[in-house]
């Protein structure tokens, strides 16, 4: 019988950086019950994002953070959205290129990721926030 539960998971953050929290997830699933499904994750925010990405190796995400330094720059005047800083708008951009939502199938009742992956909150802002991010299970 198809089965459905939602949850809220909240994540602090100590300013830009990634924030795996790839457990909190698996264990929804396992509490859910849940062999065969769909993991819906969303993130309540307009200035962070989500994403799958490599859990191994650190440099990963550091080289990711180099690239969108210099891809999006705090500071740039082309923003005029800067109510908040310098970080404010080139926050807003990289959530734009970049994801709110994931969706991870749920296969023999775990998260279907890879070897190396890991589900992350890539926090775009310099300053520490609460974000909530809601998980929505959907299977049998």
């Amino acid at each position: 019988m198809l089965r459905q539960t939602v949850h809220e998971i909240p994540l602090p953050t100590r300013g830009r950086g990634f924030y795996e929290f790839t457990d909190a997830v698996e264990r929804l699933v396992e509490d859910s019950g849940l062999k065969t499904g769909l993991a819906t994750i969303h993130l309540l925010h307009t200035s962070a994002s989500l994403l799958i990405q490599e859990n191994a190796d650190p440099e990963v995400r550091r080289d990711l953070e180099r690239f969108f330094s210099r891809l999006v720059p705090d500071g740039d005047p082309l923003f005029q959205h800067t109510s908040e800083g310098d970080d404010d708008m080139p926050a807003h951009v990289r959530t734009a290129l970049t994801a709110v939502n994931l969706n991870v199938p749920i296969a023999n009742g775990e998260l279907a990721l890879g070897t190396w992956q890991g589900i992350y909150l890539w926090e775009h802002r310099l300053e520490p926030h609460r974000r909530r991010i809601t998980v929505h299970l959907l299977g049998e």
